[in-house]
């Protein structure tokens, strides 16, 4: 099975902008008729819907940010009443409340669509036997990969994220053939094999679905070692869709994106001026079809580039770099966003007994991301006994893993430790980065 919809997989350039064309005046109606956040937006600048007769006429429009879905918090950037809306999903937000995104039934068959034909660039098809440790709930990874697997028609197998021990009984006595879940936990996975002393003959798996983090060459050769896989790389984020936007085929540059359903732009964070083909800027996306909560031109944050040059696996969806970076201060651990202004939130909370200077700094070891954060204490604190310190710290951790939603290391110090700054704090020290 080669394509899942090789009619939209293959469309001659002309055919795809006049596709896209068409969906983009459709949404952008829909948008001012039923979101008047977005309204407002247009008639700020003296836009009509009439003024945008096609794809050509997207740098016309206004961007959405984040901060458009956190002043409109929870359902006010929907374009339809609540009871259209048949579920809906959150990731983190910068203020510690989640952004809310709403899906119609139509919305949801389309990403099952677009995680289909995901699956099937990475060579899966109903034989397979897809087992999906990404996590469920309102996080979108575990149940986006699910619907996409039973749209295809695989076996398809929801352990969700946790219990690596049984991870590894179901894989070896299911027979699973395809790994859907993060990066750092396949790296757990091949770990975990490698210590029960189990051979890779006994397991039947020859693919992985990896996303919802940044990961290197260096790793993904590691979890193919490890795992004796090949390993495909899957993009998405709640806002847009879950997993499903774009997708590795196996060839040599970047991902190809589900562009007709999402329309990509590359700009430069700092002019918001289009950049050419294969230079690095900021990832914008327009939905094309969705109902429930369409987002015009909205800012990702994520550091790409895009590239229409001809793919050897004869798609014409037009690839995008793998994620580079960001443009804002967001962490992603283990999958998970991560804002230091969540952090923040919670050491203010208990800003009686905690300094006002903290130092927030990720790694990566053994391949798995870990995140300590290091908080001064005040003065009058710092010199109590030990087991009141203590129970500071753990006030922190339990606090801390309440609000984020991901583990953190506290490390208590003393006052005026950590380095000061005459200009912008270095609140984050990413080694990531260096590795």
């Amino acid at each position: 099975m080669r394509y899942y919809d090789e009619k939209h997989e293959t469309m001659s350039r002309d055919e795809m902008t006049a596709l896209q064309s068409a969906r983009l005046v459709d949404v952008v109606k829909r948008m001012y008729e039923g979101a008047p956040y977005y309204r407002a937006k247009m008639d700020a600048i003296g836009l009509l819907p009439g003024d945008i007769k096609g794809i050509e006429d997207i740098d016309k429009l206004p961007f959405t940010t984040k901060a458009d879905l956190r002043a409109n918090y929870p359902f006010g950037c929907f374009a339809l009443p609540k009871s259209e809306i048949s579920r809906v999903h959150a990731s983190s937000g910068t203020t510690g409340k989640l952004t809310v995104v709403g899906l119609t039934n139509r919305d949801i068959d389309d990403w099952a669509e677009c995680a289909a034909r995901a699956l099937v660039m990475a060579g899966c098809d109903k034989n397979d036997i897809v087992h999906v440790s990404y996590g469920y709930g309102l996080f979108t990874g575990g149940l986006g990969l699910h619907y996409g697997s039973e749209k295809l028609g695989s076996m398809t197998v929801p352990a969700s994220a946790g219990n690596t021990m049984r991870q590894i009984t179901l894989i070896k006595d299911f027979g699973a053939t395809a790994l859907a879940c993060t990066p750092s936990y396949a790296m757990v996975i091949g770990e975990e094999i490698e210590k029960m002393g189990l051979s890779l003959s006994e397991f039947k798996l020859k693919r992985g679905i990896f996303g919802a983090e940044p990961w290197s060459e260096d790793m993904k050769r590691e979890i193919e070692r490890k795992l004796g896989i090949t390993a495909y790389d899957i993009y998405g984020l709640s806002e847009i869709s879950g997993p499903g936007v774009a997708m590795s085929c196996g060839g040599d540059w970047g991902l190809h994106v589900m562009e007709d359903y999402f329309y990509p732009e590359i700009v430069d964070p700092d002019t918001l001026k289009p950049v050419p083909d294969k230079t690095d800027g900021e990832l914008v996306f327009t939905t094309l079809r969705k109902q429930g909560m369409p987002l015009i031109r909205y800012r990702t944050r994520d550091i790409s580039a895009l590239n229409h040059d001809a793919c050897s696996c004869g798609r014409t969806l037009c690839r995008m770099k793998r994620v580079s970076g960001r443009t804002d201060d967001m962490l992603i651990i283990r999958g998970v966003n991560v804002f230091p202004s969540q952090i923040e939130s919670v050491l203010m909370n208990i800003k009686e007994i905690v300094g006002s200077h903290y130092q927030i700094i990720v790694d990566r070891q053994n391949n798995l991301d870990t995140m300590e954060i290091q908080v001064e204490l005040a003065p009058a604190v710092f010199s109590d006994e030990i087991r009141k310190v203590e129970e500071i710290r753990r006030r922190i951790e339990h606090d801390m893993m309440g609000n984020l939603g991901v583990g953190a290391k506290i490390t208590l110090v003393s006052p005026d430790s950590l380095p000061l700054s005459t200009g912008k704090t270095v609140r984050i020290i990413d080694k990531r980065a260096k590795q």
